[in-house]
C-alpha cells in the first residue's frame, strides 16, 4: 500500500487535491453574492495549486535523470579505474622484462 504522499505525487500536474475540489464545492453551493466575492481568490488558489504540482513533477524528473547520470559517472568511473589498474599492471611487468 502506498501512503499518501506517494499517491499524491503519482497524479497529473493539473489534477487538483481534493481538499481543494471540497472547497470549490463548497463556495459553488454558497449565494451568489458571497460566490463572488470568494471566486477571484479561489482562481488564484487554483492556479498556484497546478503551478506547484507542475514544479514538483519538473523537480521529481530532474532528481531521476540526475540519479540516472550519477549511476553513468559511477560506472565510468569504476571502468576508468580497472583500466587505469590493468596498463599499470602491464606497465610493471614490461618494465620486469626489461630489467631481465
Amino acid at each position: 500500500m502506498q501512503s499518501p504522499s506517494a499517491n499524491s505525487a503519482d497524479k497529473s500536474p493539473t489534477e487538483l487535491p481534493t481538499d481543494l475540489l471540497e472547497l470549490t464545492q463548497a463556495i459553488e453551493a454558497l449565494p451568489i453574492e458571497h460566490r463572488i466575492k470568494l471566486l477571484p481568490s479561489l482562481r488564484r488558489v487554483t492556479q498556484s495549486s497546478v503551478r506547484r504540482r507542475r514544479i514538483l513533477c519538473l523537480v521529481q524528473e530532474a532528481l531521476g535523470q540526475l540519479r540516472l547520470d550519477m549511476k553513468y559517472l559511477v560506472f565510468d568511473l569504476e571502468a576508468t579505474k580497472r583500466e587505469r589498474d590493468e596498463f599499470l599492471e602491464k606497465l610493471t611487468q614490461r618494465g620486469d622484462d626489461l630489467d631481465q
